[in-house]
């Protein structure tokens, strides 16, 4: 598979992901000001994901770290990957 080449997320994009998780982590549940949150790609495009709004999801600095190119497990059930 081709590596894709990695976007800057829009500033537009960023809030919309952000007001939609309502800036709160998916991974652990912390909020922004518990800590700086991220918007990172629940498939990773090492796994053949999009650059796509449904694709996105909020995480802090600590849930991105540890999820590093892996698929989310929460996910996993939903992609046969």
């Amino acid at each position: 598979m081709a590596k894709l080449r990695r976007i800057r997320i829009p500033p537009e994009v960023r809030k919309y992901v952000l007001e939609r998780d309502s800036f709160q982590c998916k991974g652990c549940g912390c909020t922004a000001t518990e800590g700086e949150l991220t918007i990172d790609h629940i498939i990773p495009l090492a796994k053949g994901g999009a650059d796509d709004i449904s694709n996105f999801q909020t995480l802090c600095r600590s849930c991105n770290s540890r999820k590093k190119h892996h698929l989310d497990p929460r996910f996993r059930r939903h992609f046969d990957l």
